[in-house]
């Protein structure tokens, strides 16, 4: 065990299920002490249970990312637990399917106050907490759809496009501050979400227009996400990294003769 995040202290929005808990159980297992913070607090109980059972350091709480208030009731219970937080990873967020002329006003807003102001105020109340320490790392959770008009994606990708170009502004303004941000943006990955609400329709579409031919797992966008939290990436700010598969770099894709 490499225990890349020994004696740091980290904060995982949404980190119930899917890439979250998987980004919470491995950075547990890299060393850090990690708070896992949910809307549903008891699937972040859940997956807490299973860290410490291993031998990890976690606790688990609620937030609604999109309460100031709530948020700073998550930092202060990192704080006790164990130490303000190095490391805030904001995965916490939500996705909608509905062809542009059929999404509602509510769909934008719900999707723009959950992922881009929920993302807006986590990162800020966290990073005073990091000016403190000296320095972090933030790495936020965007997607392939902030990069490329997939259907039906209008809401969600406005809010996780502004998710990436936020993440370019962060890092600019807190680099005096050694704080680096970053940003993951997952393509299709195999998650309880995607396999509630995918049709086999859309799944075939999926296997077809990704390189490497499948759904990504979990477990895969969390080492990126490690990289990019660890020392590793003390050079990298300000970066998005796409863990799709290559989605995002393919263009026409004929069957080799």
């Amino acid at each position: 065990m490499t225990q890349r995040l020994a004696g740091k202290t980290a904060i995982v929005t949404g980190s119930g299920t899917g890439i979250g808990a998987a980004t919470a159980t491995l950075f547990a297992n890299e060393g850090a002490r990690v708070v896992l913070a949910d809307l549903d607090e008891a699937s972040a109980q859940a997956v807490c249970a299973d860290i410490v059972a291993g031998g990890g350091k976690a606790a688990a709480c609620h937030v609604d990312i999109r309460d100031a208030d709530r948020i700073e009731t998550m930092l202060a219970f990192a704080r006790e637990r164990f130490g303000p937080a190095h490391i805030l990873v904001n995965n916490a967020g939500m996705g909608a399917q509905k062809h542009f002329l059929e999404t509602p006003l509510e769909t934008l807003r719900a999707m723009l106050d959950t992922n881009v102001v929920g993302t807006f105020l986590c990162a800020q109340a966290a990073a005073r907490d990091m000016v403190e320490l000296g320095g972090g790392r933030i790495v936020n959770v965007a997607s392939h759809s902030g990069f490329l008009g997939s259907s039906g994606r209008a809401a969600y990708a406005a809010a996780k496009g502004g998710v990436i170009a936020m993440t370019r502004v962060m890092a600019v303004d807190l680099a005096q501050h050694n704080i680096a941000v970053n940003a993951v943006a997952p393509g299709p990955i195999d998650v309880p979400r995607s396999r509630s609400q995918h049709t086999e329709e859309r799944r075939t579409a999926w296997h077809r227009a990704v390189p490497l031919g499948r759904y990504g797992e979990p477990r895969e966008v969390a080492a990126v996400i490690l990289f990019l939290a660890s020392d590793e990436a003390s050079y990298v700010t300000g970066q998005t990294y796409p863990v799709d598969g290559g989605f995002t770099a393919a263009g026409l894709r004929v069957k080799q003769i």
